[in-house]
């Protein structure tokens, strides 16, 4: 749900730069204040594996179109809304820069559509009230198939919004609407299903790591059956597979919302024209060393491979030099075993 700067009036861009830029401010000022050091290391594990899990997009069957996992439900469930937020912006920032992966005049509307309802309303509206009293397997799997859903929906609506106000007459509002909340329903549910998969991992594994498990009470505290180490390991390794080689087998299916403008516009190639837009082109031309998650010179598969495994380590680089940097989480560090 990417979208390009095509489809945002630089005016809507503005706006969505100063929401999600004021939402970051107030994160920042969070996780500044969290007593949560041991957190450092997880930002930066599963924003790596947000990043590869996006690079598979999976078929949504009789559609023709695809969806991919947007992961701010997933980054908040284990970081908190505040971090996973932070998280999330990470991830956006090395896919807009390094892969021209959504426009950068429309990254204030990406980070808003993809992350501040995935991690804010997501963990605040839906996760801390499943889970108020005490988490358990099938609440958690509640959580993240309604918390994917809801969210989506309301970030695909928000698109719809953003080009309203934009004026793309090419995506009249009703039929743009009409198209896209379904769509991005049936992969909401999808999204669901593999947040709950993971989900439901950590809380086997190191139950301690889901945000919210402190408030559980010792008498509901499950026991985990893996070191915290070793948790972090394994998601790490997860991580580097699923952007390493799963990403292969990525549907080529367009999709949900580049189906739904081929759907309403005919094309999901629209055209904008402006000093804004072409100033965000040249950037994103210059920084982009592996457009579209491929060599620029040639079409091999190692390209895909190492554009997994490139980026999550990048976004692990980002996310922990920025905790040490602005010194997040200043609170002493919580020994694991």
């Amino acid at each position: 749900m990417h979208m390009a700067d095509a489809l945002v009036a630089p005016a809507v861009a503005g706006t969505m730069y100063a929401c999600s830029g004021a939402a970051m401010g107030y994160s920042m000022k969070k996780v500044r204040l969290e007593n949560a050091p041991e957190k450092i290391p997880v930002m930066g594990v599963m924003g790596a594996f947000v990043f590869a899990a996006q690079m598979i997009n999976f078929t949504i069957p009789g559609t023709g179109s695809s969806g991919h996992l947007c992961g701010g439900m997933l980054l908040s469930a284990v970081l908190g809304p505040e971090a996973g937020f932070l998280s999330m912006i990470g991830v956006l920032l090395v896919q807009c820069l390094l892969f021209a992966d959504g426009g950068l005049l429309a990254l204030g509307c990406n980070v808003w559509n993809m992350a501040f309802y995935g991690c804010f309303v997501g963990a605040l509206v839906i996760w801390k009230h499943v889970m108020k009293n005490g988490m358990s397997r099938k609440k958690i799997i509640a959580a993240s198939i309604l918390g994917c859903m809801f969210t989506l929906q309301m970030g695909a609506f928000s698109v719809t919004l953003e080009t309203l106000a934009s004026g793309i007459t090419e995506l009249p509002f009703g039929v743009f609407v009409s198209v896209m909340q379904p769509i991005h329903l049936a992969i909401g549910l999808v999204e669901g299903l593999i947040t709950a998969a993971v989900l439901v991992f950590i809380y086997e594994a190191r139950p301690e790591l889901l945000w919210g498990y402190n408030a559980c009470g010792p008498e509901n505290a499950p026991v985990g059956r893996m070191s915290y180490k070793r948790t972090i390991a394994v998601l790490a390794i997860a991580a580097a597979v699923t952007g390493g080689l799963v990403s292969l087998a990525a549907s080529s299916h367009p999709d949900g919302l580049e189906w739904s403008m081929e759907q309403v516009a005919g094309t999901a190639e629209l055209e904008a024209e402006g000093g804004a837009y072409t100033a965000a082109g040249q950037i994103q031309e210059a920084t982009a060393i592996l457009p579209d998650y491929a060599w620029k010179s040639s079409e091999s598969v190692t390209g895909t491979s190492f554009s997994g495994i490139f980026g999550g380590a990048v976004v692990i680089f980002l996310s922990v030099g920025v905790c040490y940097m602005l010194r997040f989480f200043k609170g002493r560090s919580v020994k694991h075993e």
